[in-house]
């Protein structure tokens, strides 16, 4: 199946979208991680006992790349599929 003109184009605007998803969710993650990681790493040095807390609290920056790169399979396989 030979795809025309404005189907390539709508599919080449479905991934750069969904290149933008994963790539401005990986910065922001970036961005949150550096902070958390900062305060946790003091956190930790005061009181070695929230070592649990400061794991947990690093890892939730890191849930917002895993949404952005659902967005953009769902983008793939939905509307461009």
């Amino acid at each position: 199946m030979a795809l025309t003109g404005d189907t390539q184009f709508g599919m080449g605007l479905i991934a750069i979208g969904a290149g933008l998803a994963v790539g401005l969710t990986g910065l922001g993650a970036g961005m949150a991680e550096k902070d958390v990681g900062a305060a946790a790493v003091g956190a930790i040095t005061e009181d070695p006992s929230i070592f649990g807390k400061a794991m947990i609290f690093m890892v939730l920056p890191e849930t917002i790349v895993i949404f952005g790169l659902v967005i953009a399979i769902m983008a793939i396989f939905v509307m461009g599929g």
